[in-house]
């Protein structure tokens, strides 16, 4: 519609205007793009979380799996358009003068553009790490601690809205969002952190509920892919235009695909079921040394570091069916490693040293 087309050729405005004013800033704004990464939920901000507190840490889990998957929906509804292949078919421009928009080796991301998952992803995890920083002051009753908790309400909102208007600037800026589409990012997430603020199901959620919720999310987007395909719309339409506009091969890579996103999202959700419903975590993280704040740090610094590993392992990807396969068993083993592993070989040493000292 020309409405639309309007607001694209706005949008590549602003582009254009961000990567002219900010080239000072450049290493920061593709910093910030790595922020808001949602792989870097179950690779930081989770290990870090779920040791210090479980609650948050499994909601923070669930909310990235839910609000991950409904940002592919919405994908797959609203067909938007990324700007750096955008600016090469529209004919909205005349004499073919269409703008050059400079391309970096995150651009680019070959699932549709709307909304933003960098954005969605950072908001609604972001939300939840505020809102339990925020749930501990909130108890505070004297004079002086309200005022601190006001204070600090003010200090952890300003931190949250500078990070999201930071990770929509570098997706803007490396051309492959528009403004709205960041925007709109950024109040999906939200919201879906707030509907889990009022779910405390999830808390005591079986393995059974784990995979029944793994095979919902999966047959509805598989089934919904399906259907629309028998009507001969395919959502896979993005990867084309991606492939044939992406200045650099190199740069293009199926783990941005939006099946690939679906598949890691699973693997997590089925692996932090899976470790909290085992014997190892009921042994550890229920058990007396679960109270002592040694046993924490060593579970988060254990955590991190063995995650840190799992970078190191690349999965093939000549193979589609063997990369998503691969790729689900990696994303399982994260949070199995956080909830389980990790603390039951913590609590082993731990155990271990004191009957030799006693």
């Amino acid at each position: 519609s020309i409405e639309m087309d309007l607001l694209h050729s706005n949008g590549v405005l602003i582009i254009q205007h961000l990567q002219r004013d900010y080239r000072a800033y450049q290493d920061f704004l593709n910093f910030m793009s790595h922020v808001g990464d949602p792989r870097n939920i179950f690779s930081i901000y989770f290990p870090l979380w779920f040791q210090l507190n479980q609650v948050v840490g499994t909601k923070m889990i669930w909310v990235a799996v839910i609000g991950d998957w409904f940002n592919l929906i919405f994908k797959w509804i609203l067909f938007g358009h990324r700007p750096y292949w955008w600016v090469q078919e529209t004919m909205i421009y005349p004499n073919q003068s269409s703008p050059c928009l400079e391309q970096f080796p995150i651009t680019c991301e070959t699932g549709p553009g709307s909304p933003s998952g960098h954005a969605m992803g950072s908001s609604c995890v972001w939300y939840v790490m505020v809102t339990a920083a925020l749930s501990y002051t909130v108890r505070w009753k004297d004079k002086s601690a309200i005022t601190l908790h006001r204070l600090t309400w003010s200090f952890l909102w300003s931190i949250f809205w500078i990070i999201q208007i930071s990770v929509c600037i570098s997706r803007v800026f490396i051309a492959t969002h528009f403004p709205h589409q960041v925007i709109l990012g950024v109040f999906a997430g939200i919201l879906v952190a707030e509907a889990f603020e009022h779910t405390p199901a999830i808390q005591t959620a079986s393995f059974r509920m784990y995979i029944k919720t793994n095979l919902f999310l999966f047959v509805f987007a598989l089934g919904f892919y399906l259907v629309l395909k028998l009507l001969d719309i395919d959502l896979l339409w993005s990867v084309p235009k991606a492939k044939k506009w992406c200045a650099n091969p190199d740069w293009i890579n199926i783990d941005t695909t939006p099946f690939a996103g679906l598949v890691r999202n699973l693997g997590a959700l089925f692996g932090l079921g899976l470790g909290i419903n085992s014997e190892m975590f009921v042994m550890s993280c229920k058990g007396k040394n679960s109270c002592k704040m040694s046993f924490r740090i060593l579970c988060i610094a254990a955590s991190l570091a063995t995650l840190q590993l799992y970078n190191f392992v690349k999965i093939p990807t000549h193979t589609e069916c063997l990369f998503y396969i691969l790729s689900f068993c990696k994303s399982a083993a994260m949070p199995l490693t956080v909830v389980a592993l990790v603390p039951y070989c913590v609590h082993s040493l731990m155990r271990t040293t004191e009957k030799k000292l006693n």
